[in-house]
């Protein structure tokens, strides 16, 4: 496997942990919203990722994961006895978006720890590389 693949496979990885990590923090964020500017419930977004496959040996843009899409989770808004919130129906019930913040806390913690094995990985490579040009010298 070619010194590009190897950057180029790390690369894509750590464009989609951070895509990752950008969508779990907006969950996280969002949890207790009871309305968004268009005045719906918040709907939690999970990111679906797509694995590359290894083309021509010389394309190293062809090999990796890449984020196919971002989903919309379809569970049901939770509901929340707050008979004083200003958003509280005539039963005293608030919607709440359907985020499990514990959930979000594990799906954070597991792209960011695969995004820190990404960049070990480009910087493990760099060194390599670099001892190896230096026993041409």
């Amino acid at each position: 496997m070619s010194i590009g693949r190897i950057f180029g496979i790390a690369g894509s990885a750590i464009q989609a942990q951070s895509m990752r990590l950008n969508t779990t923090a907006s969950n996280i964020a969002n949890a207790e919203s009871v309305a968004g500017p268009d005045g719906q419930v918040y709907k939690p977004k999970q990111v679906v990722f797509e694995a590359t496959p290894m083309g021509a040996p010389g394309d190293a843009s062809s090999a990796g994961v890449r984020v196919q899409g971002v989903v919309e989770n379809q569970a049901e808004p939770r509901k929340v006895h707050n008979p004083g919130h200003p958003y509280a129906d005539e039963q005293g019930m608030v919607t709440m978006p359907a985020v499990n913040v514990v959930e979000e806390m594990v799906n954070m913690i597991s792209a960011s720890r695969a995004y820190q094995n990404n960049v070990e990985m480009l910087a493990t490579t760099k060194s390599l590389l670099e001892k190896t040009l230096q026993l041409g010298n």
